[in-house]
Formats: structure tokens, C-alpha cells, sequence
């Protein structure tokens, strides 16, 4: 679905978004999918929303797009209350989720050009818009093909290239890069650093990819359970689980389980995570770590198969603050 506002005309944009005590909590099941959540984008910003599968993502970009009322809480976008100003915040921004709302009928040109009257465009600035466009998000060759020929990938970049028709100050985009292949998932990478850089577009992602939120994010937030558990940098982030992680592998699970087990009471439980078949320690000094947890499990007589130090990535943190596999993020409400 794209979700796209006529901002002709509209000055002194504000691009930052600002959100207070936030909470969703549906009738049906009494579910509380977002709990108190509060967070800042300043304008300009590349900022990410990580979490695994129904962890609150979608429910708060539905929400702060105007398409979903809040329990409780406030969220002000681009200046402008989402609750009572909805018709203002949708001046300002551009949205694309996950469901694209194309018409299959259409070829991918005539929906562009479509969408570009819908919001003022005459009809040569709105071929030009859809020339401009079409060459962004590489669907030349197909844009005189009807859309229901086009593949998921190819549709998602039609879906963002109408999103950025109007060129909204702030945008939300829900998985934009699922379904590409890595070399188009690069070039729409391409794109928002350019509208983000270039233009001090305002970017609110969130991804399934770690390493998306890696490559482009220049804040991050991880919500998990309704609740934000982690905000910074991605290297703000990679710190507070330590500088260091160590890999352990066992010959089987029962003596893995029995050196969790010794880890555990030396470590602390949390800084002890057993993931397919091995066993991820955090740690801040490495080297000297590593050689003691050696020695210890060496005294105990549990036999090690394999140990290897390294730095943590955006997938180690998530696996320590969620508690959950990285194949788990992204595709929740």
C-alpha cells in the first residue's frame, strides 16, 4: 500500500518526528501490541526500527502514518498532532508497507504518471516525474509492462518510486527491500542515502535486513514485546553488549548444555546464549576471556570442539537483547 500527500505549496516543512508514552492495545484478544513507547527522529535523520515478528513495528508506523488511532500517549509528525491534525501529517509525508496497493492493469508508467495527477502534476511534469522515477528504481526496461507481470521485487521499487513521486519530507518505509535481489537491494540503498543525504529527506525504516539498519541507520531502536528495549548508534549499540564475543561449539548438545551451564555460573545467565548449536559469550575483554573460559571448562573436563573470537554485529545484539533468532525480525504486527 503507498500512502502519498499532495505537499505542493506546503513550507517551512518539519521533519522530525516525537513520540510520548505511546500505546496500542487492541479490543479483539485485549492485546497490547505497543507499551509505552517514546522516542525522538530529528530531522534529516536515518532512523531504523528493528524487532522480531509482533514485536509492535508495523503497529507504530500505522499509527504514526495516521492510518491507526493510538490507546494512549502522543506522537507528533512533521509538527503535527496524529491524532488530532491527521490531515496535516499526511501533507508531509510519503509511506510505503509492506502490501503494495497497485493496479495490476496498469502498466508500471501509467500508475506513476497517476499517482503524479492525483497530486497536481500536468501531464508533461508528470511524464517527466515518471521518466525521473523509473530510472531511479531501474524499471525501464518495464515500464511499458502491465504490473500484474511484475515480480514481488519489481513491484516493491514501483511501490517506492510512487512513494517519492511528490519527494514527501519525511518518509516511511516498512521492509522496503524484501523480495530484491542483493543488486537491487543495493541500488534502493543507493537511493535513500541520496534522498537522505542529498536532500535531508527524513527516513524511518524499519527492516529484516541487520545489516540494512547497519549500512544506513544513523540511530537505531530495537522494540521488543510493545516495549523499546535498546536505542543508539549502531556502535553505541555494539557496546553495550561488550567489545568482545566469543563462539563456542561442543561435540553435542548434552555437553553443551553442561558448559551453558559452568558459563552461566561465571558469567551471569545473560551473558550466556545458546543459538544452533553454540554457545555466544559477551564479553569486554576477549583474549583474556576466552583463555579463562577455557581453562575453567579445561578443569571441569568438558571438551571444547571449537572457540573463536570476533566483534559483535547488529545480529549478535539482537539475538541478546530480544532472546530471539535474527530469522525472527520483520515480519510482525
Amino acid at each position: 500500500m503507498t500512502l502519498m500527500p499532495n505537499i505542493l505549496g506546503v513550507k517551512n516543512m518539519n521533519g522530525k518526528i516525537e513520540v510520548e508514552h505511546l500505546s496500542k492495545t487492541f479490543k479483539k484478544g485485549n492485546v497490547q501490541a505497543v507499551k509505552d513507547v517514546s522516542f525522538t527522529v530529528d530531522e534529516g535523520e536515518f532512523f531504523a526500527f528493528l524487532g522480531p515478528n509482533g514485536a509492535g513495528k508495523s503497529t507504530t508506523v500505522q499509527i504514526l502514518t495516521t492510518l491507526l488511532n493510538a490507546t494512549g500517549g502522543k506522537a507528533t509528525v512533521a509538527g503535527h498532532d496524529v491524532i488530532r491534525e491527521p490531515e496535516k501529517v499526511r501533507k508531509y509525508i510519503g509511506v510505503a508497507l509492506q502490501e503494495t496497493g497497485v493496479d495490476p492493469d496498469l502498466t508500471g508508467r501509467e500508475m506513476i504518471e497517476l499517482q503524479a495527477s492525483i497530486f497536481g502534476f500536468d501531464k508533461s511534469s508528470a511524464q517527466a516525474r515518471a521518466n525521473e522515477l523509473l530510472n531511479i528504481v531501474q524499471l525501464e526496461e518495464a515500464a511499458e509492462r502491465r504490473i500484474g507481470n511484475y515480480s514481488g521485487g519489481m513491484r516493491r521499487r514501483l511501490d517506492l518510486a510512487l512513494t517519492l513521486v511528490n519527494e514527501p519530507k519525511i518518509l516511511f518505509l516498512d521492509e522496503p527491500t524484501t523480495g530484491l535481489d542483493p543488486s537491487n537491494r543495493m541500488a534502493i540503498w543507493k537511493e535513500l542515502q541520496r534522498l537522505n543525504e542529498e536532500l535531508g529527506t527524513t527516513i524511518f525504516l524499519t527492516t529484516q535486513y541487520l545489516e540494512e539498519a547497519d549500512s544506513l541507520a544513523h540511530r537505531i531502536s530495537i522494540i521488543n514485546d510493545g516495549e523499546i528495549v535498546a536505542t543508539g548508534t549502531p556502535k553505541e549499540l555494539k557496546a553495550q553488549i561488550g567489545n568482545d564475543l566469543i563462539t563456542f561449539t561442543f561435540p553435542s548438545k548434552d555437553i553443551q548444555s553442561q558448559a551453558a551451564t559452568i558459563m552461566e555460573s561465571y558469567m551471569g545467565e545473560k551473558e550466556v546464549i545458546e543459538q544452533n548449536g553454540k554457545l555466544l559469550v559477551y564479553v569486554d575483554d576477549g583474549t583474556k576471556q576466552m583463555l579463562e573460559l577455557v581453562r575453567l571448562l579445561d578443569q571441569e573436563q568438558v571438551e571444547v570442539e571449537t572457540v573463536n573470537l570476533s566483534s559483535p554485529t547488529l545480529d549478535d545484539i539482537f539475538l541478546k537483547i530480544t532472546a530471539k533468532e535474527v530469522g525472527g525480525v520483520g515480519h510482525g504486527e
